[in-house]
């Protein structure tokens, strides 16, 4: 498959609609079934070789060892415990109300018993409707949600090159659920006062000075697949800084802003990769030199912290 193949999003937008909350529903269980983690980073799934993982999880909660991947390449949900037992079912055919019953009962026949936290989806327009009653999400294209993967795995060995440039602590790749996005994260270890009224997710999320980036298939504000980056606390006139490549833009989100690169806008580049990697060096150094980060202390040439050593030749 080419690199960055077409993902426009109005081609897939229903079927994208019921996979991200099939997701969700994997990670609400991910949630009530894992050891919490600063940031939030036990949450998110990390990406296989088929889809999407939970990683194991269980143990503490009572449970056996056991994870919940969504493969998207055979479009089944595999539930597997560490004894070696497994259970799956096909995700084409369901809607998210019958997604929710059979993977609850799929894991109660393996003996695994969870207590989902609110069984409802998380910042979408139908937050209020119970997964167990929405059986209007019931697109499932296994062409297009293959294509989604292929995607999400090529962009993702992107974030882990450009995250190696960064000593500092830093997330891993991985995928949140709740927004349906990639994201890397970096730190510069200074800590922030929140605001007492903000939610507990933000005040967790957000509790470090941070620079953000990733990558999502777009939605009602921004109607097209995107790379983006934030840095949080916003430094003044970072919106005027310049971008890489020509084609990326600040954008306003929520009272800040977003640098953005549009999917198709990287892929019409020669190097789309190379334009990518541009685009978050520069959205990087913009935040990172407004923000007061010692940018050169935090550098990671090549992946090596030693400054005795040099990164190995190309093979």
């Amino acid at each position: 498959m080419e690199l960055f193949p077409p993902m426009p999003l109005d081609e897939w937008r229903e079927t994208k609609e019921t996979l991200h909350r099939f997701a969700q529903v994997v990670g609400k269980i991910r949630l009530a079934a894992s050891v919490r983690r600063n940031h939030w980073w036990n949450v998110p799934f990390h990406l296989t070789g088929r889809g999407l993982t939970t990683r194991p999880m269980g143990l503490v909660d009572g449970n056996p060892v056991f994870t919940v991947d969504l493969d998207l390449v055979d479009h089944r949900l595999v539930v597997t415990v560490a004894d070696g037992r497994t259970a799956s079912f096909p995700l084409p055919g369901h809607s998210v109300a019958s997604f929710h019953r059979q993977t609850l009962e799929t894991l109660a026949a393996l003996g695994i018993r969870v207590d989902m936290p609110f069984p409802r989806p998380y910042r979408l327009p139908d937050t209020d409707r119970p997964f167990a009653e929405d059986t209007e999400h019931a697109t499932y294209d296994p062409v297009l949600a293959n294509r989604a993967w292929q995607v999400l795995g090529q962009v993702a060995l992107v974030l882990e090159e450009f995250s190696a440039r960064f000593s500092g602590k830093a997330s891993p790749v991985h995928f949140f659920w709740h927004s349906f996005d990639l994201a890397h994260t970096r730190f510069s270890g200074h800590a922030l006062d929140r605001p007492t009224a903000a939610d507990p997710v933000t005040r967790e999320a957000y509790s470090r000075e941070l620079i953000s980036f990733g990558f999502w298939f777009g939605d009602a504000d921004l109607g097209e697949p995107a790379f983006y980056s934030y840095t949080a606390p916003e430094p003044e006139q970072l919106a005027g800084d310049p971008l890489l490549p020509a084609a990326a833009r600040w954008v306003e989100a929520n009272g800040s802003h977003l640098a953005v690169l549009g999917y198709a806008e990287a892929r019409a580049e020669a190097d789309p990769r190379a334009a990518v990697l541009a685009f978050y060096e520069a959205a990087y150094r913009a935040g990172a030199v407004r923000a007061g980060w010692d940018v050169d202390r935090l550098a990671c040439p090549g992946g090596i912290t030693d400054p005795g050593l040099s990164a190995p030749p190309p093979p």
